[in-house]
């Protein structure tokens, strides 16, 4: 471990993920003594800006979130380990926040925020409140759990909440947003599925309607302006699709590949 460093793993999984990763890995690279990465066979140079921060690069197949996540903890030799997706950076208030609090430890674990930085702006309010959890001991015994989807990290002991926040660049434009958005209602449906799940009439009509009110009235999403609009419409979107999806695996009794 480096001595100017903290005793701290940080601990991502990607897959053709140049164009954001190197953000990612810079806004922890000073404090981290060691970057475990697991790469499900990336194409293009996702390998090449990990290296440049000196990560430990593992390759695997591509087992779902929860598995690999999981396997990313066996990896890491710290005393903490730090999760973030390829996507996200710390900002310098939560960077001071996980230094105080690895030097200083009260607790076994740390919720983190997030705030999604889209269409050129910062949001406040729409897709909040995100909180995970995200800074743990490794003596803890952190276990992902999940499905094909909204894995959570569980650990063994005291967790408290830190004020700082990550920024989540998800989302290159409003087609790579929607095309997501497709693609996560689709695996929620297949999660639904399999546990034996229906999708009612009332479900599909109803529920992208109480979505929209939920995210851009009640959680005032409209004081993001207009990509406020655009992300609760999208929750509404999902909702829908995932119940339309859903109600078409049960009509033809079989998921499509």
């Amino acid at each position: 471990m480096d001595n100017n460093k903290l005793d701290l793993s940080v601990a991502v999984i990607t897959y053709n993920e140049e164009e954001r990763l190197e953000a990612t890995l810079k806004s922890i690279s000073d404090i981290a003594s060691e970057i475990i990465i697991i790469d499900s066979f990336s194409t293009d140079n996702t390998l090449g800006i990990a290296k440049k921060y000196n990560a430990k690069i593992y390759q695997e197949t591509w087992k779902g979130f929860t598995e690999q996540k999981n396997s990313l903890t066996e990896k890491c030799s710290c005393g903490y380990i730090l999760y973030l997706d390829a996507d996200e950076v710390i900002n310098n208030e939560l960077k001071n926040e996980i230094i105080n609090a690895i030097n200083n430890p009260k607790e076994e674990g740390y919720y983190i925020r997030r705030k999604t930085h889209y269409l050129g702006k910062l949001l406040n309010y729409a897709w909040q409140k995100d909180e995970r959890l995200r800074l743990v001991k490794k003596s803890a015994n952190p276990l992902w759990k999940g499905e094909l989807v909204h894995e959570e990290l569980f650990i063994e002991g005291n967790i408290s909440h830190l004020k700082g926040y990550i920024i989540h660049y998800s989302y290159k434009d409003i087609k790579d947003h929607f095309t997501k958005t497709i693609n996560y209602a689709y695996l929620s449906a297949k999660s639904y599925y399999i546990k034996g799940k229906k999708a009612p009439y009332s479900k599909i009509l109803l529920s992208p309607f109480f979505s929209f009110f939920k995210f851009y009235i009640l959680k005032k999403g409209f004081l993001d302006g207009f990509a406020g609009f655009i992300a609760a419409s999208s929750a509404s979107i999902y909702v829908f699709l995932k119940y339309a999806f859903l109600w078409e695996m049960n009509k033809f009794n079989k998921e499509r590949k």
